[in-house]
C-alpha cells in the first residue's frame, strides 16, 4: 500500500511539472516566436501606445465614427471581464426594446439613409465583444460618416474596401470590417 501511494505521488509530481510548467512554457515560447502579435493579445498601437485589441470590440457612439455591434456585457459596453451573450429569446421584451432603440438611434443620426439596416448593427454577438461588423454594416454607415467628417463618400468607401477582410479560407463566414481599425484609419485622414 505504501509503495502504491509513493508511486502515485511521484506520478502526480511528474505530471504536474510536465503539464503545469514545461508544456505551458514550451507552447508560450513557440507562440512568441511564431505568432508574437497574436500571442500578445493582437494589440493595436497608435503613436507608440496601445489603443485596443483587434479581438475585442470598443464602444463608439459618436456620429463621425463607425459603430460596432451592440454589446451584451451589461452596463459598461464591451467590458471584457463580463463577456457573455444576452441569452434573451427573440420574443423577450427587453431584446425587442433594445433592438427598437438601436434602430431609432441609427435612423436619428442618418435619417435620409435609404439602405436597409443590417442585422448585425441591431443585434449582439455571442460574446458581446465582437470587434467586427459586416461589410454591409460598414457600407450602411458610410454616408453618415462621410457627411459628418466632411470627406468624399468615395474616400470613405475606399477605406472600407481596404479594411474589409475576406471569408476565412474563402468560404467560412462573411466579409467583415474591424471597427477600431477602420475608425483609426479615419482619424489618420483628418
Amino acid at each position: 500500500m505504501i509503495k502504491l501511494i509513493k508511486k502515485s505521488i511521484i506520478v502526480l509530481f511528474c505530471l504536474t511539472i510536465l503539464t503545469g510548467l514545461i508544456y505551458p512554457l514550451l507552447i508560450t515560447g513557440i507562440a512568441q516566436v511564431l505568432f508574437p502579435y497574436q500571442a500578445n493579445g493582437s494589440v493595436i498601437m497608435k503613436d507608440s501606445r496601445a489603443v485596443g485589441s483587434a479581438l475585442i470590440g470598443q464602444y463608439f457612439d459618436q456620429p463621425q465614427y463607425f459603430w460596432g455591434r451592440l454589446s451584451a456585457t451589461g452596463e459598461r459596453p464591451y467590458n471584457a471581464s463580463a463577456s457573455s451573450g444576452s441569452n434573451l429569446s427573440l420574443t423577450n421584451p427587453v431584446l425587442v426594446e433594445k433592438t427598437k432603440n438601436r434602430i431609432q438611434e441609427l435612423q436619428r443620426v442618418d435619417a435620409n439613409n435609404p439602405l436597409p439596416i443590417p442585422i448585425d448593427l441591431v443585434s449582439t454577438s455571442a460574446s458581446g465583444l465582437d470587434p467586427d461588423i459586416s461589410a454591409a454594416g460598414a457600407l450602411y454607415q458610410a454616408g453618415r460618416v462621410s457627411r459628418v467628417r466632411g470627406l468624399p463618400v468615395d474616400q470613405v468607401l475606399e477605406l472600407i474596401k481596404i479594411h474589409t477582410k475576406c471569408r476565412l479560407f474563402g468560404f467560412f463566414g462573411e466579409p467583415r470590417v474591424n471597427v477600431l481599425e477602420l475608425n483609426l484609419a479615419l482619424d489618420e485622414l483628418q
